[in-house]
Formats: C-alpha cells, structure tokens, sequence
C-alpha cells in the first residue's frame, strides 16, 4: 500500500465524528451504535484525549483514545486505550500517525511512557506497535464479573 499520512490530519475528536468512531470500533469487533459513542465520547473525563485522523474530504479514517492510568503500585503513565484504521487504510501509516500524535500528547502532559494492551489474536497489531518502538513486558489474563 502506499504512504497516505502526508495527506491526513491529525485533530482532536468532535461530537460529529463519533458516527465514524464507533463504525471503526465495529470494524474491531466492538460493536455500538452511535447514540452509544456519543455517550461515551462525552462522560470522557478530562484526563482523556481523543484524536481522528481525516483525510483531505474530512472522511474519519481513523482515531487514538488515550488516558492519563494512576495505578497505586505503578508510576503515572499514559495507556492509549484504543487505536483503531479503517481496513482500507492500513498500512499507509495512519496508525503510525496517530500513535505519534498521542505520543506528544502524552509527553506534553508530562508522561514518561505510554503503554497499551492489544488482544493475543491481533499479530499483526503487535508487529505495528513493535515496529513503533513498544516492547513487550508483561502477558496477563483478564477477568470480567458481570454485576
């Protein structure tokens, strides 16, 4: 694929992009309707950072969710929660965009780091956030408890 990234812009979210946000949290799986990413896009706390990637027509191609992670046994440190290319852009260095936007966010915040999970499944994924510099330092199993 060719290299798109000089022609996208990199901006923070808007109300009027969760439609686009959660048709790309669909591609991954995560499915949710609009009303629901509107409602969540605006209960995010300001410790959140959301940002779109769009193209020179203002098509959403992309976006980066990162947060401030306080843990009590951890140093402060910035985890981007998720990253998400529509299909037909990947590989054009879009993720690679976003992941550097949010990485300046989170220095600018006063971060040391930025952290992230990705599902085992997602190989490809890993070999991307490797390829950004992002090393692997822990595996871990996730529990869930419905209440």
């Amino acid at each position: 694929m060719g290299d798109l990234a000089q022609d996208v812009t990199i901006r923070p979210a808007r109300t009027d992009d969760v439609g686009a946000i959660a048709a790309l949290c669909g591609e991954l799986g995560y499915s949710m309707t609009a009303d629901q990413a509107a409602r969540r896009f605006d209960a995010l706390p300001e410790s959140h950072v959301v940002l779109v990637a769009v193209d020179a027509a203002r098509t959403v191609l992309g976006f980066a969710h990162a947060h401030a992670a306080e843990p009590l046994l951890l140093d402060r440190t910035a985890e981007l929660a998720s990253l998400v290319v529509t299909a037909h852009h990947r590989g054009q260095r879009v993720g690679e965009r976003l992941v550097d936007a949010i990485a300046a966010w989170a220095r600018g915040a006063g971060f040391r780091a930025l952290r992230l999970r990705s599902n085992v499944v997602r190989v490809d994924a890993h070999r991307f956030y490797e390829r950004l510099g992002f090393a692997r330092t822990k595996q871990q199993v996730v529990f869930d408890r419905t209440l």
